[in-house]
């Protein structure tokens, strides 16, 4: 359709604002713009920045490195007469789609304005009777292992179980993002922090590039709708394997890399043609039932030769019943993502109305595993929205074994949310494998931040259990009592299974 001057919607809630006095007019803000939202003018006998106003998504890469200080970014939302059912972003999407005719797609987390229970969950701590842990003088673990486990150690000698265990030194792990979706830059640097710090990493369905087989031990590779990348040789070298079913900001459709970010590596990696749009079914075409899955599982399980297999899939209504039926099915490990989990693209319209809140799905699915006596017979990790660390320890004390962090790793190394993954021209070469943009991430650079980030919570972690008086992470896993709720109804807190804040 032909692009009119009088098309309604072409515009930016955010722009680039200008000091002039400041500005020597080097260009450098243009350079670093990968939207071309800034253009550089002649005024006079002097160059000058000026916003195209069409363009900014607030990642504030020119803010920070313009070398005179010179640029902030501006919210200035087109102003509209108020009304109760039409907010801005509702016109703003019917103007787009009305021009294009195509799915508005996003990256990032939603951002719609639900309920994140993690804020409304606090922590108990000791007082006179029941003394607290100085963790800076007494000794603390938090190490973790994932997997199936024996319920007795007569049982783990004779099946000899325990052996397939994977170790953590603590109970975080970084989420299934693919090379493609990320600069492989990023996905090297989370691979040697996985290393570093006796964490694991996942990789997303896009296959394993050459330059990671020396950190696949420390892996979980995928196996998704698409199959990309999957051949013999990937099926041996990782530490385990994930079956993905959902994901949380897109329960029910499949997975879409859009071919302006399937270059020549991601291409090779992926086994499909430079330039294809890398388009995953929605359902796994070979599971249409509880004992499909097993047959899957089982069949990884002998390529691999018997290393642990998880099953991801979207926090929903009946997730406790599903993930029954997964740890039945013999997968050592559930992977729950919540609705507020990160995405490369994704629909909006389904990241924003699909999908419930991964702290309901969490308790819940715990509970139902405990109640069928069945809990150890596989690990939850819990992904979905984690921002620090105390939201890690809630959903430890939830009943998760482990929490894998996403859109934590990707701020950790710049991001403002912009929530334009998709396009592949992220300006901090983090989701995005152009040859140019890609280097402004170093990797070395983003090694350092995840190490710092890992090293930061692992202190808090062990303030938090040691205000509590627990000293093992063991004893913090499914304790509910050191839990109170604020401002939720009964229902709510029946669900989450804790009482209120003041009983």
């Amino acid at each position: 359709m032909e692009q009119r001057i009088d098309q309604p919607g072409q515009y930016s809630n955010f722009q680039p604002v200008f000091d002039l006095e400041l500005c020597d007019g080097c260009g450098e803000c243009a350079v670093q713009c990968t939207f071309n939202e800034i253009r550089i003018e002649p005024r006079g006998d002097r160059k000058i920045p000026v916003a195209n106003r069409q363009a900014c998504g607030a990642c504030h890469r020119c803010e920070v490195m313009c070398p005179r200080r010179a640029i902030y970014i501006e919210e200035k939302p087109l102003a509209l007469r108020k009304h109760a059912v039409w907010k801005a972003a509702d016109l703003k999407r019917v103007h787009y789609q009305s021009s294009s005719g195509a799915v508005n797609l996003t990256g990032f987390g939603s951002d719609k304005d639900l309920p994140t229970y993690w804020d409304n969950l606090v922590f108990n701590a000791c007082q006179v009777t029941n003394p607290s842990i100085d963790p800076q003088r007494e000794p603390m673990e938090t190490v973790t292992y994932l997997g199936r486990k024996a319920l007795s150690r007569q049982e783990a000698i004779k099946s000899g179980s325990n052996g397939s265990l994977i170790k953590l030194k603590l109970p975080v792990v970084f989420a299934p993002m693919s090379y493609g979706s990320i600069s492989l830059n990023l996905q090297k640097a989370i691979a040697r922090t996985a290393v570093e710090k006796g964490l694991i990493w996942y990789s997303g369905e896009g296959g394993l590039h050459e330059d990671l087989y020396p950190f696949a031990g420390h892996a979980v590779l995928q196996v998704a709708s698409g199959r990309f990348g999957v051949n013999p040789s990937y099926l041996k070298v990782a530490r385990a394997y994930q079956i993905k079913i959902g994901q949380g900001a897109k329960p029910g459709i499949g997975g879409h890399l859009p071919g302006e970010k399937v270059l020549s590596g991601i291409s090779q990696t992926r086994m499909i043609p430079e330039g294809s749009d890398a388009i995953s079914p929605a359902p796994q075409h070979d599971i249409y039932s509880i004992e499909d899955l097993r047959l899957l599982i089982y069949a990884i399980k002998e390529a691999s030769g018997y290393k642990p297999v998880c099953v991801k899939i979207a926090a929903v209504n009946n997730s406790a019943a599903i993930a029954s039926g997964i740890v039945r099915a013999g997968a050592d490990m559930v992977y729950i993502d919540g609705f507020r989990g990160g995405s490369g693209a994704t629909p909006s319209i389904v990241r924003d109305n699909v999908g419930i809140p991964a702290e309901l799905a969490l308790a819940a699915v715990d509970q139902r595993l405990r109640e069928e006596g069945i809990r150890n017979q596989a690990s939850i990790i819990i992904a979905g929205g984690f921002r620090n660390s105390a939201d890690v320890m809630k959903a430890i004390a939830l009943g998760a074994d482990a929490v894998a962090i996403g859109s934590t790793v990707l701020v950790t190394c710049g991001c403002h949310g912009c929530q334009r993954c998709h396009s592949g021209k992220c300006p901090w070469g983090i989701t995005t494998n152009d040859p140019e943009i890609s280097k402004r991430l170093d990797e070395d650079w983003a090694f350092e931040r995840l190490s710092n980030l890992i090293d930061g919570w692992s202190h808090e972690m062990k303030e938090i259990m040691g205000l509590n008086g627990i000293y093992d992470i063991g004893s913090f896993r499914g304790n509910r009592l050191i839990l109170r709720g604020v401002g939720l109804s009964e229902k709510e807190l029946d669900i989450l299974g804790i009482k209120h804040a003041g009983e």
